[in-house]
């Protein structure tokens, strides 16, 4: 039962702030880009609570994390976007798809520092140091996940906005089946060919990015 309680524990607020920003980033970038559907419905928030779907947001990641999964994922209630509000929508698309993911490597960034600045100033305490592990952790599972190529994640969206016309109206046709599609890949253990890479290429850019930062601190 501790250990359960202190799994709770680490991965609470790593979770939650790594799905609500996601979603907050979309919402940034729509209006941005002229769509204010989800700044009128009060979405355009860091609020965790405007974002948060109980069984996606805490159910999910928790009973994974429970399972001792080598993924732990989840997920918020959407942001609406209207792509047709957008000023430029077939090129705008893809920047407000991008946003969630990236913000999810800004905050691994920032776990990732935050872990070496606790070591550089002596706090050694364990609950603290696997807390920003976990952050790192679910920010990177979460970028590579939303950038898998297939509707309604994100890198559909992108793939979407790249392809002509004539493709890309025939790949959105896919969107009502990605998530089942995404579903059995999981299932098959498929799905692992795509995560895995992707994370270990987004963890090396961001030790590059930090390698400085972390020799200043050493």
């Amino acid at each position: 039962m501790n250990e359960i309680i202190q799994t709770i524990a680490i991965y609470a607020l790593p979770v939650i702030f790594a799905i609500t920003l996601h979603e907050a980033a979309h919402a940034y970038a729509a209006k941005y880009f002229g769509d204010l559907t989800a700044y009128s419905q009060g979405r355009m928030s860091l609020n965790p609570v405007r974002h948060i779907d109980p069984f996606g947001t805490i159910l999910i990641p928790l009973l994974l994390a429970l399972l001792s999964s080598p993924f732990i994922f989840g997920y918020a209630k959407p942001v609406p976007v209207d792509f047709s509000r957008l000023r430029n929508p077939k090129k705008q698309m893809a920047w407000v798809a991008l946003a969630g993911p990236l913000a999810n490597l800004l905050m691994a960034f920032l776990w990732m520092l935050s872990y070496f600045v606790l070591q550089s100033v002596g706090i050694n305490e364990v609950f603290f140091l696997e807390m920003a592990e976990a952050g790192v952790k679910i920010n990177l599972i979460l970028f590579a996940f939303n950038l898998f190529p297939l509707p309604p994640l994100d890198g559909g969206r992108i793939v979407t906005s790249i392809l002509p016309n004539r493709y890309a109206f025939r790949f959105a046709r896919i969107e009502p089946y990605g998530f089942f599609i995404v579903l059995g890949l999981m299932m098959l253990n498929l799905l692992n060919y795509w995560m895995k890479p992707v994370m270990m290429l987004a963890a090396l850019l961001l030790e590059v990015l930090i390698s400085p930062i972390q020799s200043l601190l050493i």
